[in-house]
């Protein structure tokens, strides 16, 4: 067996990671300490500074990059930012112009790169997000952006991750290390390389 089967294998076996799972891992980590719980099945991501005394950081559905990306936004915000529902950002649906999709661009690279550390976290593929149909990866801005994204990432994991991302990063880490010893075929596939 070829080492890169091997790695496809893994990465394929760290992937099943559910939405559930990073719940659940969010959850231990911050309910306590933060006053801050992380959920699923909602049609759009939102922030909740307050529902009945808790924060609530709501992501699409039960889709694993949604609560990556909810939770990258909430661990950039500052204190002030996190008292407001949405961190007080807006937002915009398809169909953006060129100065509202610019917008995107430029409050979106440091969550998106730090999404990024936490897909690798997970062994999840990453790309970019445009969250804009009318544009494609073609486009001279959206390349920008994907190698601005890329540049932040190498500098947050350079410089330190902030303190919540760090724990989550970490917490992520061990869930995909315990995921691992859980799949019997993970063993077997160190055993085909010998």
């Amino acid at each position: 067996m070829q080492l890169t089967e091997v790695s496809g294998q893994i990465q394929g076996a760290l992937t099943c990671v559910g939405s559930d799972a990073i719940i659940d891992v969010f959850n231990q980590i911050f309910e306590r300490s933060e006053a801050t719980v992380l959920r699923g099945g909602a049609d759009e991501p939102f922030y909740d500074p307050d529902d009945g005394g808790l924060a609530v950081i709501h992501f699409r559905h039960d889709y694993v990059r949604s609560a990556l990306h909810e939770v990258s936004h909430w661990c950039l915000a500052g204190p002030s930012r996190r008292s407001i529902p949405d961190y007080g950002y807006w937002y915009t649906p398809d169909n953006r112009d060129e100065r509202r999709q610019a917008a995107f661009y430029q409050v979106e690279v440091r969550p998106q790169a730090l999404e990024s550390v936490f897909c690798d976290s997970l062994g999840i593929e990453f790309r970019v997000s445009l969250d804009n149909l009318e544009i494609t990866f073609q486009d001279r801005e959206a390349h920008v952006f994907n190698q601005q994204v890329q540049l932040m990432k190498t500098k947050l994991l350079e410089q330190g991750l902030p303190r919540r991302a760090e724990q989550f990063h970490r917490a992520l880490q061990a869930l995909a290390s315990s995921q691992m010893t859980e799949d019997e075929s993970v063993p077997s596939l160190a055993a085909d390389l010998v």
